[in-house]
């Protein structure tokens, strides 16, 4: 297929996300929703008869439907109509091989979080990426809701004054059983340590961190940290509990849990400042509490008069219509399709945004220094520089 039939549209290819996976549908629904991409390759599953069923029902041409990503890779880098970026959608462990791989090869990279399962790996992929002037994106979702843009800007412009106080948490109940212990599939990955390199702080808690983190716009300097595992027999932890102390003075605290019953995806951020503070929910995507100090609180909504152009920019339907998580995921992808398209074209991406291998090292190093810190029994233990 030439690439004239797609001018507009980035080459994608994908590897895993084949039958009985989760996140991966979630990836090409959210790559298709503004028609920016086009799925033309996968290596989707780790056995060959899985990942050719999987490219068929996908309705891929039999020639890029492929058993492994080493071969993607080589094969993809040969053809003159092969993918420009690949979708890395495996579980956590094999980020970092496949990955580098596609570097390798000169193609983009768009990974699933967190980027790797240690950062000495991530330092290297950060490297490779500059090395080979490549795009290597960062699928934080959540940092692209448009009310989290609004939240971002507020917080750039000081209307909150000097920040003080950041709350934020992640609260599932659906690890509250030992599931992983009856073969369930995304239980089963996602609490073996060699797999996921982390429980509850790394599946959830980096998302926490990391939507603490765009709003906020200052470094976390230190944390201290307690990891708890409440199920019995579990490998991993299924609770993490956070202080937070950020550069700019402001204090803070991150629970995530996925042992808290009554909670599905709650995702929950409260940011104060000296002259006012703001709060928004996951559940509640299209809101935004505001309250300036002494004043009552606004309800800021997505696509009101009341938003500012940073939410704009990624409110894709009329006020007063839901807007979610594939909304939020296909913006997080448009963005990065601008900058695929300027590279490929020589365009300008405009005002465009998105979490990079950047990101994603200081994720993994959060992960990390809040299992050191609890091993240390919840000591003050400083991030890297």
């Amino acid at each position: 297929m030439s690439e004239t039939l797609f001018p507009g549209r980035v080459r994608l290819g994908m590897v895993g996300g084949g039958e009985g996976a989760f996140i991966g549908a979630v990836h090409r629904h959210a790559a298709r929703l503004d028609d920016r991409y086009e799925l033309l390759a996968g290596a989707l599953s780790s056995t060959s008869d899985a990942a050719q069923r999987s490219g068929r029902m996908l309705g891929l041409d039999p020639d890029r439907i492929y058993d492994s990503y080493q071969e993607m890779a080589l094969k993809e880098a040969a053809r003159p109509d092969g993918i420009e970026a690949v979708s890395i959608v495996t579980p956590n462990h094999l980020h970092a091989p496949v990955a580098r791989a596609f570097l390798e090869a000169g193609i983009h990279v768009i990974c699933d979080k967190p980027v790797t399962t240690n950062s000495e790996d991530a330092r290297a992929l950060q490297a490779l990426a500059k090395e080979r002037g490549l795009l290597f994106a960062v699928t934080h979702n959540y940092s692209a809701y448009p009310m989290v843009r609004h939240a971002q800007q507020m917080v750039r412009d000081g209307v909150l004054g000097q920040l003080r106080i950041v709350q934020v948490e992640y609260a599932q109940d659906w690890l509250a059983e030992p599931l992983e212990q009856g073969g369930q599939k995304q239980a089963a990955w996602r609490t073996d340590p060699a797999r996921s390199g982390g429980g509850a702080i790394g599946d959830i808690g980096s998302h926490a961190w990391q939507l603490a983190d765009t709003i906020v716009g200052s470094p976390l300097e230190s944390l201290a940290a307690q990891l708890h595992s409440f199920v019995p027999g579990r490998a991993v932890d299924d609770d993490v509990q956070v202080l937070l102390r950020y550069a700019n003075g402001a204090r803070g605290m991150l629970w995530a849990s996925q042992v808290a019953p009554g909670h599905e995806n709650e995702l929950r951020i409260r940011v104060f400042g000296s002259q006012g503070g703001i709060e928004w929910a996951q559940q509640q995507p299209n809101e935004l509490r505001w309250t300036p100090l002494g004043e009552p609180t606004r309800i800021v909504t997505r696509g009101s008069a009341a938003m500012n152009e940073a939410g704009r920019r990624l409110s894709r339907i009329p006020a007063g219509h839901p807007e979610g998580y594939i909304g939020a995921f296909a913006s997080l992808y448009s963005e990065i399709a601008c900058h695929l398209i300027a590279r490929r074209d020589g365009g300008d991406p405009g005002a465009a945004q998105f979490p990079t291998i950047d990101d994603g090292l200081r994720g993994v190093q959060f992960i990390e220094t809040v299992q050191a810190s609890s091993r240390a029994g919840g000591a003050w233990t400083r991030l890297p520089e």
